[in-house]
């Protein structure tokens, strides 16, 4: 059971005279609070229920609705470098948001960074619903595409190095020896030049420097998209008939 703490302020407001103003001053002189605990104990209201009845239901339709299957359960866990939960969302952000960015930046998201911490749930195996993508991702980030330099691109090869997590990644190839040590990345097949600019999308979260990436507030240019990496996912879900994620060699420790 959740409890809801409600915190009533009662402010006691007395008038505070000044000698020789004709102005009167407002100050606060008592501050008290108290805890209401909402629990099962609480009524329901009918009259609330029935008028709220019908939206529930609605978006309950709307929420559970199918738009794709997964053949099997998929787990943020199911991998060490990589996994096909992490795949299937980067490579969803890549697919999705491509094209937006295309229309502002005049050519091609090159790669995909997320964070392993922000994927919130596992994916089920059968049908796969609205539900199950804000399941998967509950928090309202946006998809944005950083301009980074080659030289910045190493700064996010370190840190990854340094991170030793199954962050999800598309369009980068990464080996590692078994102490995580990164000895060799390229971007769609192509060896990593300091000179290049790359666009990488990534969340507004991580391109603010959440769970420390700091490289990204290097970038030479950030788009926006407007783009929810939640409704990307759910787009992504939509046009497909069944899902197809596997683990692969991406990022992989030798």
């Amino acid at each position: 059971m959740k409890t809801i703490r409600l915190i009533f302020i009662i402010l006691t407001v007395t008038l505070l005279s000044c000698k020789g103003s004709e102005h009167e001053h407002l100050g606060i002189t008592e501050i008290n609070s108290s805890r209401i605990e909402v629990n099962d104990d609480i009524k329901e209201n009918e009259e609330i229920s029935g008028f709220i009845a019908p939206y529930k239901e609605h978006l309950n339709k709307t929420l559970d609705s199918v738009l794709a299957h997964n053949p099997r359960l998929l787990s943020k866990n199911d991998g060490d470098m990589n996994t096909a939960l992490g795949n299937l969302m980067a490579d969803a952000v890549m697919i999705q948001a491509n094209p937006v960015i295309q229309k502002s930046a005049g050519r091609d998201i090159d790669l995909v960074l997320l964070n392993h911490g922000g994927i919130r749930a596992e994916l089920p195996a059968g049908g796969i619903t609205t539900r199950s993508a804000y399941n998967l991702m509950p928090f309202e980030n946006e998809i944005v595409v950083a301009e980074l330099t080659g030289k910045q691109i190493r700064k996010m090869l370190k840190y990854l190095e340094k991170a030793k997590k199954a962050h999800p990644v598309s369009g980068i190839q990464i080996r590692a020896t078994k102490n995580f040590k990164i000895i060799d990345a390229s971007i769609n097949g192509k060896q990593i030049e300091e000179d290049e600019t790359y666009l990488v999308a990534t969340s507004d979260y991580l391109s603010n420097g959440g769970d420390n990436m700091q490289f990204f507030k290097e970038a030479v240019n950030m788009y926006k998209t407007g783009y929810k990496v939640r409704n990307s996912l759910i787009d992504y879900f939509t046009k497909i008939d069944t899902i197809r994620a596997e683990k692969d060699q991406r990022y992989i420790r030798e």
